[in-house]
């Protein structure tokens, strides 16, 4: 590819960007086509590390001018690795990475390349904060364009609800706004419909008051416990106050952390993990019931908003070997949580578990055809069974652990669809029960008006009409 592209090309699109060029001669090449899952290794025919809209632009035009397949790097922590292609053009917006804050209208916009990292740290220097992952280094771009679940949904609901402007540079290099005034159906469109419909620039947010301090209760049971710990898990979450969210760490093994007695750490066993947003004696009367289940440990603890957005940093580190797939349960039935007690003891490596996310609250106050997040806004669980391994042998061994308990829980899952930011292999079918018949057609549409010959397909992808 790079012969037929030939030197004086690449030398001529260097000379139109204010950015940089790498190709696989260049120093610093190896590193800009790394991404976060260190199963992923592909090798792009060029790399454009953009600083601007503009230099997006020029990379697409270029790109097609080549024949070239597009990826888009954001944060690059997409399980698949769509952020990085082979023998294609790598569209890289690692340093287009600012943030703005304004506190009097309580709106963040950030660049393409920002983490949620960058976010948190910028919103929180004036108490404010919008719902974003559980995982800091992942990238705002790709979690907010497939939806977004984190730690405030259930107070304020998805990354992608939140979304009020974007700034966009479409399939033809045009760059356009889109917001409730300018091209509506293009923000409908990217709240959860991905990255189907352009190379997302800048993202405008709307902010809530929350920290800089809030609290957090962790309580362990081993899986002999198991059964119990999340037959009362599923009703105590059900029953916690707006301000309170609840999430489940299945089969998590225990950190080897300075609050885990020394004898559970590596113990695998379930977690049930508490955070609250308003004071901490509400927190403190909210969690008081989890202490009579019997808990091997326990940590209660004020701790910095942004301390609660990394706390799952070290588990999910730069180059872990990751693979994994995800259903929505309509609850925590009891025959689902035989699956889980059959299922959960048979991981191999102490990094991988089940985190298991509440779909309550503010997620259920938008209705299904507001946005195009797939899924549906009823009321349940997003049950993500995620292999995350340090060495070859390990991941090959967690990917089919996987596989099958995937295959065990369809049984007891809400429809073939799943969550599209946890599809490690986004084929069409999945895609389609995802976002279900009324909405993917209505997303095809708007893929032939903005993307018609379908070049941004590294994704989970909308096919045009």
């Amino acid at each position: 590819m790079m012969q037929r592209m030939g030197e004086a090309t690449i030398a001529t699109l260097r000379d139109t960007l204010d950015g940089t060029v790498l190709t696989p001669a260049d120093a610093g090449y190896d590193e800009a086509r790394r991404v976060w899952n260190g199963a992923i290794d592909r090798r792009p025919a060029v790399i454009v590390r953009c600083s601007s809209a503009d230099d997006v632009a020029r990379a697409i035009g270029y790109a097609r001018a080549n024949g070239l397949e597009i990826a888009v790097r954001g944060g690059a922590h997409n399980y698949a690795g769509h952020a990085v292609c082979e023998g294609g053009l790598m569209i890289d917006l690692s340093a287009m990475n600012d943030v703005a804050v304004d506190p009097a209208s309580r709106r963040a916009s950030c660049g393409g390349g920002a983490t949620w990292a960058d976010l948190d740290a910028a919103a929180q220097q004036h108490g404010l904060a919008t719902p974003g992952g559980f995982i800091s280094h992942t990238g705002v771009a790709g979690l907010t364009l497939g939806g977004g679940i984190g730690w405030l949904t259930r107070k304020a609901g998805l990354s992608c609800d939140n979304l009020v402007g974007a700034d966009v540079v479409t399939a033809d290099s045009r760059m356009v706004r889109a917001s409730a005034s300018e091209n509506p159906d293009l923000l409908w469109a990217l709240r959860g419909g991905g990255g189907n419909f352009g190379v997302v620039t800048r993202f405008e947010f709307a902010l809530h008051n929350v920290g800089p301090m809030v609290n957090l209760g962790l309580f362990f049971w081993g899986l002999d416990r198991g059964t119990e710990a999340l037959q009362f898990s599923r009703a105590f979450i059900r029953s916690l106050p707006a301000d309170t969210t609840g999430f489940l760490g299945i089969g998590l093994s225990a950190p080897p952390a300075p609050f885990v007695p020394e004898q559970y750490h590596f113990l695998p066993g379930h977690a049930l993990l508490v955070a609250g947003f308003s004071s901490t004696e509400e927190h403190a009367a909210a969690v008081a019931r989890v202490r009579e289940e019997a808990p091997l440990f326990e940590m209660v603890t004020p701790i910095p908003f942004v301390a609660l957005q990394q706390m799952f940093n070290e588990s999910a580190a730069w180059g872990t070997l990751g693979y994994e797939k995800a259903l929505y349960l309509d609850g925590l039935s009891d025959a689902a949580i035989t699956v889980i007690g059959e299922h959960a003891p048979k991981k191999s490596s102490p990094l991988s578990f089940c985190p298991t996310f509440t779909l309550t609250g503010a997620f259920l106050e938008k209705g299904d055809a507001d946005t195009a997040f797939g899924g549906g806004r009823s009321e349940g669980f997003v049950f993500n069974i995620s292999a995350a391994a340090p060495t070859p042998e390990l991941y090959e061994a967690d990917r089919a652990w996987v596989l099958a308990f995937w295959e065990a829980m369809r049984p007891h899952a809400r429809g073939s669809g799943g969550y599209v930011n946890f599809l490690s292999e986004p084929d069409e079918d999945r895609v389609r029960a995802s976002y279900g018949a009324e909405k993917y057609a209505r997303l095809a549409r708007l893929k032939t008006a903005w993307d018609p010959d379908n070049i941004f397909h590294l994704n989970a992808n909308i096919t045009p009409a």
